[in-house]
């Protein structure tokens, strides 16, 4: 049987500022040339942090801009990988299909895509939420403002909560969101932080090899 894999693929990978063709061609040829079932949920990034901005002159109901944000990415992932490999439709819920590559999105508020991965790892009994993000690692505070942020190789879910909050707000920006942290710590679910620009590092993380990034388990 193939092992599935479940990846949160970060909105910031995505569309950085423009949608970033690049690099959803490497992703493309990374992901068809491992021999899993990938399922994987598109966050919204920059896109969804933008709407969500805007929206909330006129409502407190945010949530609802960012998750089309994540429909729209998921939308466009799953014509990068046009073809019989992948599931016709963007899903929302995990679902059994014969697809090797199946793409997510958003379905309700409150949580981000990172939360929605977890679900999808519980569901398919898999111990394990690969997110690709645009940090190497966790730090203690944001690297791309701080030089010298302490990064993480190792963290407990006590460890990393002390660092993110236990709060989720509309269009945060955190290596793995709060309720999704909460979510995986209860069911035993790993979360490997790796850093998606570099995808041969993602590539040595799937075959065993040592790999830069940080590991969150209990």
């Amino acid at each position: 049987m193939v092992e599935n894999k479940v990846i949160s693929l970060g909105g910031s990978l995505i569309v950085p500022d423009e949608i970033d063709v690049e690099f959803l061609k490497k992703f493309k040829n990374i992901i068809n040339e491992l021999n899993y079932k990938f399922h994987v949920m598109c966050g919204g990034g920059k896109t969804a942090r933008k709407y969500i901005q805007a929206a909330s002159n006129f409502t407190k109901k945010t949530d609802y801009v960012g998750i089309s944000s994540t429909l729209l990415n998921a939308e466009l992932v799953k014509w990068v990988f046009d073809g019989k490999d992948v599931h016709k439709e963007v899903l929302t819920k995990p679902k059994l299909t014969k697809s090797k590559i199946n793409i997510y999105g958003g379905d309700v508020p409150n949580h981000s895509s990172d939360y929605d991965s977890a679900v999808i790892a519980k569901f398919f009994k898999n111990s394990e939420v690969i997110n690709l993000t645009n940090v190497d690692y966790v730090y203690d505070k944001n690297p791309h403002k701080y030089k010298n942020a302490k990064p993480f190789e190792k963290l407990t879910w006590k460890e990393f909560r002390k660092l993110s909050g236990d709060k989720w707000v509309p269009g945060m920006n955190l290596p793995f969101d709060p309720v999704g942290a909460k979510f995986a710590e209860k069911n035993n679910i790993r979360v490997v932080i790796l850093n998606g620009k570099d995808l041969n590092n993602f590539k040595k993380y799937l075959s065993g090899k040592k790999f830069k990034g940080t590991i969150i388990e209990d």
